[in-house]
């Protein structure tokens, strides 16, 4: 499919920064059936890792502010929390960087070309998105560097799925991308992470507002009720993210190697362009 029409949800040009968010969504939307059910899962593994700590930290639903008696437990818990979330957006773009180098070629992957194991490299996104997680978790550990890790690891499984780079190489791709032309990446990318946290946040309290004004109130119901609709919402957040960082990839490429006139040349003389896409610079 290498010489198909333009693609749908990708344009063959360097973008805005809105055009960037709308390409995200639009990725989302075309590939929600595959996605939003991984999410899901890892979601679910996500709330079931937290809750011991969040019952450490002594912190209540449906916010989880903090409770400054237990700072330290608290700390932690931020801090596996940021870890996780890292880790799940990372495991996403194993599969965000498959649809999109589908899209960007002109067509719509299946779920089964999404979730087929040839060629998927699973195994390594899986080691990779573990290593981002692990990264972020030391160092949010002295707080504000949590920016730092956050932007500069997000690319890295969307590296290793698109460009095929080793998972070391990915890492340091990764970085260099998002802090080219002015460290613009990473900044779309703390954007991006900003922009869903308030949503996740309105979201979560508005849902548990409407259920509490249908009378489901009780105290004992507040953490499962609390775990579910952060599930829900985390369902949907995580994959738009890593939506963004596939992309991102993609377009930071074409803006800063000229991706997108190798791809229009390829489609003219012939040349393999899932070739050019793997190979990098």
């Amino acid at each position: 499919m290498d010489h198909a029409g333009r693609p749908a949800v990708l344009p063959l040009r360097p973008l805005t920064v809105g055009e960037l968010l709308d390409a995200a969504v639009a990725l989302l939307r075309a590939y929600a059936p595959v996605l939003m059910p991984v999410a899901a899962v890892l979601a679910l593994g996500e709330q079931l890792l937290l809750a011991p700590l969040r019952t450490a930290a002594h912190v209540a639903p449906p916010a989880y502010l903090p409770n400054f008696d237990h700072a330290s437990a608290y700390w932690m818990l931020l801090c596996v929390g940021a870890a996780t979330e890292v880790a799940i957006i990372a495991a996403l773009g194993g599969l965000t960087g498959r649809a999109a180098t589908a899209e960007l070629l002109g067509h719509r992957a299946t779920a089964r070309d999404l979730l087929r194991p040839a060629g998927s490299r699973f195994g390594l996104v899986a080691v990779l998105a573990l290593c981002a997680g692990g990264i972020v978790f030391l160092v949010s550990l002295t707080g504000p560097t949590w920016v730092i890790g956050y932007t500069l690891v997000g690319l890295a499984v969307p590296a290793l799925v698109i460009d095929r780079t080793g998972p070391l190489q990915a890492l340091g791709r990764s970085a260099l991308l998002t802090i080219r032309s002015g460290l613009r990446g990473a900044g779309i990318r703390l954007i991006g992470y900003l922009a869903w946290f308030a949503v996740r946040l309105a979201l979560s309290l508005g849902a548990l507002a409407a259920l509490n004004a249908v009378g489901i109130d009780d105290p004992g119901w507040a953490v499962p009720v609390a775990a579910v609709v952060w599930l829900l919402v985390n369902s949907l957040a995580y994959p738009t993210l890593a939506c963004l960082d596939a992309v991102l990839l993609l377009e930071t490429r074409m803006r800063t190697e000229g991706l997108d006139i190798a791809l229009t040349r390829a489609r003219h003389t012939g040349r393999s362009a899932a070739a050019i896409l793997a190979g990098g610079p």
